[in-house]
């Protein structure tokens, strides 16, 4: 008996009020229904999963084409068990349906296979929660051997039902042939028209068929997404849950509360990473690193022993040990430096090499530039790469000596050792190991006065 997983995602979302499908709403970075099939994708299933979409289907299909799901449409949407309906030529009877939902993103893994593994093979097993406020969700009904004798929708139920605090999560895990069996029978006689998929557990009691539940490990994993309090709260309980793993694995984290990331992190030991960092796309942090308050990393390898001081900008660059970057450091994508290496306040590096023991400290653009090692670039330093048209590289030689505000206009090559006077402009390229300035010569004007300001009538 394999398992086949049902992902419903046809939904409007109407609380949510956008013209975005619910289900392509961001939680850390990815959207809710790609968080769900990124879970299920961890199961050795024969087959892919099955999606059901409808509302905007095309826009939710183009945005998760990349994944490897089979896609099933629900031309109206009339309830969960229409939806379920849909998906059955795809399964073999003698599978085991896992049903899931595209707007409860949180589901974590190891529930889900004690869901699979604890549920008997001929039983239904469902994921029930205990809440303390369960308003809007279905309650779970039992008799007083506390069997499950059904579900009851809130707006079906009495006001001793609603009392109950357990509710229905909706995630499933059912033999094929009951939903072969059962589906096709169900009807909308209900407060919203439509063919709940939880009718079915009463007639699993009436057919004698045993029904397993098990709980989530956090009440949050089982939250579904309704609206945008909801959508920031469970982004708050994805975000501590990656604090706390990061933390037991041995990284500090001076504020747990406000880092965010929104992707894959990796990291090595005695990593320390201070207030309002923000992670995405994948990160590799090495060992000892320090991660300064208010910085972003967007797709960043950093080896071991770097400092990132506060409030920088890193995306799509590689860094080397002992380096130091910032505070206020822009590093931009196609960046690559070298061992340490300092980039220090106001600089920005675009597409561009910066060698072992370079030092650029102030107030300064580096782009498409190809910096040796042993390098020193005064403040206010520019490569002027860009000619309206086409970019243009700079190559600096080692050792090579580049005074304050200077401009170096590409293409152009500084040989190794060359000095360029503080205040030039280089149009040409400048020679090894010699002084290269453009500077005219100073002069006072004996003869000039300074403008004198009009005064203003009262």
């Amino acid at each position: 008996m394999s398992l086949s997983i049902v992902i419903l995602a046809a939904g409007q979302g109407k609380r949510m009020r956008s013209e975005l499908p619910k289900v392509l709403h961001h939680l850390a970075g990815k959207s809710l229904l790609e968080h769900v099939i990124t879970t299920v994708l961890e199961f050795n299933t024969s087959q892919n999963p099955i999606v059901v979409y409808g509302h905007q289907g095309s826009m939710v299909r183009e945005k998760l084409s990349a994944l490897d799901v089979n896609w099933v449409e629900q031309t109206e949407q009339l309830g969960t068990g229409h939806a379920v309906l849909q998906t059955l030529s795809r399964i073999d009877e003698k599978d085991r349906v896992l049903i899931l939902y595209g707007d409860v993103p949180l589901i974590a893994t190891e529930t889900l296979e004690r869901l699979i593994n604890n549920t008997p093979k001929n039983a239904i097993g469902i994921i029930t929660a205990e809440l303390p406020n369960p308003e809007r969700l279905g309650r779970i009904i039992r008799d007083a051997s506390q069997n499950i004798q059904s579900i009851v929708e809130e707006k079906d139920a009495t006001e001793a039902e609603r009392a109950i605090k357990e509710i229905n999560s909706g995630i499933y895990v059912i033999p094929a042939s009951y939903l072969k069996k059962w589906l096709p029978t169900l009807t909308n006689q209900n407060a919203q028209q439509e063919y709940y998929l939880t009718d079915i557990i009463k007639l699993a009691v009436s057919a004698h068929i045993p029904i397993h539940s098990e709980k989530p490990t956090h009440i949050d994993e089982v939250f579904g997404i309704n609206d945008r309090l909801q959508l920031a709260h469970a982004e708050r309980f994805y975000q501590r849950m990656i604090a706390e793993k990061l933390m037991r694995e041995g990284v500090t984290l001076y504020d747990p509360n406000r880092l965010d990331v929104r992707g894959e992190l990796i990291v090595g030991h005695d990593v320390i990473i201070d207030a309002n960092v923000i992670i995405e796309g994948r990160v590799i942090i090495g060992n000892y690193c320090v991660i300064g308050p208010n910085t972003f990393l967007r797709n960043v390898i950093l080896s071991d022993n770097i400092e990132i001081k506060a409030n920088c900008y890193i995306e799509d660059a590689e860094i080397a040990e002992y380096c130091v970057i910032g505070p206020f450091a822009r590093i931009r994508p196609g960046t690559i430096i070298a061992a340490n290496a300092h980039i220090g306040n106001f600089i920005e590096i675009k597409n561009s090499r910066v060698g072992a023991d370079t030092k650029i400290h102030h107030l300064g653009y580096i782009g498409d530039s190809d910096i040796g090692h042993h390098v020193n670039i005064g403040a206010g330093t520019i490569t002027c790469n860009y000619d309206g048209v086409h970019k243009h590289k700079t190559i600096i030689g080692n050792h090579a000596f580049i005074g304050s505000n200077s401009e170096l206009v590409a293409p152009l090559t500084i040989g190794e050792g060359a000095v360029i006077g503080a205040g030039s402009t280089i149009r040409h390229d400048a020679p090894a190991h010699k002084l290269t300035v453009s500077s005219p010569h100073q002069r006072t004007i004996d003869d000039w006065q300074k403008k004198a300001k009009k005064q203003k009538e009262k």
